[in-house]
């Protein structure tokens, strides 16, 4: 059974192989072992390579690199979790106010558009529209209307299925 393995040079590369090389050649580039050019030749042989035995002739003339290298950058989820935490929840705090603004924003240029036409300034009448959209999007950040996802029609509904009547 072991006669039929194939040589490690003809076995398929990962991503994480190409990964490596392409490391390595970055580091080969900041040691001023490479020129740019061929820096920009190797890497792109290195990530259209298939086979171990492909990526091998890319860096078998510059001597080894240290191991963190090669090794992928180590990931700290725990640092990041609570920033991406932190943006989601100011997004959620901040995303029933985004109407408003750009209604306002609309009614203002409006309003100022005409003052303009009219020759003067008219009653500032888009502080009407603006006050109501302001209380009733208020009211729903303090009730915490905009803390639930939206039914998109998944789960459980009060239609009974299939309908009474058949239709």
């Amino acid at each position: 059974m072991d006669d039929e393995r194939l040589p490690p040079e003809r076995m398929r590369a990962s991503d994480a192989d190409r990964d490596a090389v392409a490391r390595h050649l970055g580091h080969a580039l900041q040691e001023g072992r490479l020129a740019l050019d061929e820096y920009h030749e190797r890497l792109d042989r290195a990530m259209a390579s298939v086979t171990l035995g492909d990526l091998s002739p890319l860096t078998r003339d510059l001597p080894a690199p240290p191991p963190e290298v090669l090794r992928p950058p180590a990931r700290r989820p725990e640092a990041q979790a609570p920033e991406t935490d932190r943006s989601r929840e100011w997004h959620r705090r901040l995303e029933p106010w985004r109407g408003l603004a750009a209604v306002s924003v609309v009614l203002i240029g409006i309003w100022g558009v005409t003052s303009v036409i009219a020759g003067g300034l008219l009653p500032f009448w888009p502080l009407i529209p603006i006050g109501f959209m302001f209380v009733f999007t208020f009211a729903g950040a303090l009730s915490g209307a905009y803390q639930r996802p939206p039914d998109r029609g998944q789960g459980r509904s009060d239609r009974p299925w299939p309908p009474p009547d058949g239709r």
